[in-house]
């Protein structure tokens, strides 16, 4: 009986913190926003994707950063602008890629370094061609 009545009067203590947790996170981040990311932890833990890049709100940074370390998930967070970030994630050889690949902002990589990106992270490799092929005759025009 001493039993049951402590677990009956912890638990609203219990609720208690939950719902004040629950509140601080959801004025700090919204569920909705990481559900794309949630989604691609999973899809990568799958092996649905090999690399995935996530571009979010730089508040999101430590969630997703805690989310990946904790996975044992590899990692690269590259600033864009004051408020956002891209995060690779992925398989070793993948990031290791991207390390040696992405040193700039993507709207200023060569034509090579978007088409290998691209396929990195699994693009249609047609729709990547096109877009190489493009970019290339855009810039030989200049």
């Amino acid at each position: 009986m001493v039993g049951r009545e402590t677990e009956r009067s912890s638990r609203p203590n219990c609720r208690r913190y939950l719902s004040t947790l629950h509140s601080r996170l959801n004025m700090e981040l919204n569920p909705a926003d990481l559900k794309v990311f949630l989604n691609h932890v999973y899809e990568f833990k799958k092996g649905v994707r090999r690399m995935v890049l996530y571009t979010t709100h730089k508040r999101y940074e430590a969630f997703a950063v805690n989310r990946l370390t904790s996975q044992r998930i590899k990692f690269i967070v590259q600033p864009v602008d004051g408020e956002r970030i891209n995060l690779y994630f992925g398989c070793d050889e993948c990031i290791e890629a991207i390390r040696l690949l992405v040193h700039r902002p993507l709207n200023q990589l060569t034509p090579e370094e978007d088409f290998m990106l691209g396929a990195m992270l699994g693009y249609d490799i047609c729709v990547q061609c096109r877009r190489y092929c493009g970019r290339k005759q855009r810039k030989m025009a200049s």
